[in-house]
């Protein structure tokens, strides 16, 4: 059986979680960190980052490269557009979530929840204050144009881009910065429709 290594608290193992389970591949949970010793997942990873998903064939490191690979094995229920213009914009907007919203985003999650939670360390409330005021209305204000009033963000079909921008929020979430469905409408409701998504999984453990 597959094996995904790493824990749902980190959005990139979420979004592959949430594409093994809307695609019906059954796998097993290695819940290894990136912190700390590293020998295991360095082992697994070059980069000793996760996810990493691993199977017969292959090993793969990187959230975006594993749903790829996933969409070619399992082309049933598929989460990438079939248009040109469409397959582009959910690559896009996958990757603005991975490069961009989710680091922003996971600021706060580090800074209110892992420090204090694992490293018993002070919240720095400074860098929180950079990504709520600063940060995270630009970002949003983004998203809301992108999603107008379609339920999805792409062809307003569930895509690999509505799974990579809903995990962040969900470390976001964990950390007080909730979305103002007063001023962001159309993102709040994408968010609470995604979180009610029984493929998505919108809790943390630690």
């Amino acid at each position: 059986m597959p094996i995904l290594h790493g824990v749902s608290a980190s959005p990139y193992v979420r979004k592959v979680q949430a594409v093994l389970n809307t695609k019906g591949i059954h796998y097993t949970i290695n819940p290894i960190i990136p912190f700390g010793e590293k020998s295991e997942l360095l082992s697994l990873n070059p980069l000793g980052k996760i996810p990493v998903y691993q199977n017969d064939e292959v090993t793969l490191g990187d959230s975006s490269v594993i749903c790829a690979y996933l969409e070619k094995n399992h082309p049933d229920t598929s989460l990438y557009p079939t248009d040109a213009t469409e397959y582009a914009s959910a690559l896009w907007l996958e990757k603005y979530a991975d490069t961009h919203l989710t680091p922003s985003l996971g600021t706060v999650f580090f800074q209110r929840v892992l420090n204090p939670k694992m490293f018993g360390t002070p919240t720095d409330e400074e860098a929180v204050a950079r990504v709520v005021n600063d940060d995270a209305p630009i970002m949003f204000d983004y998203l809301e144009t992108q999603l107008g009033n379609n339920d999805y963000f792409v062809g307003n079909t569930l895509s690999i881009a509505d799974f990579a921008i809903a995990s962040p929020f969900v470390n976001a979430a964990a950390g007080g910065l909730i979305v103002d469905a007063s001023r962001w409408p159309n993102l709040a409701a994408f968010l609470a429709h995604m979180f009610a998504n029984p493929t998505f999984d919108e809790k943390i453990s630690l």
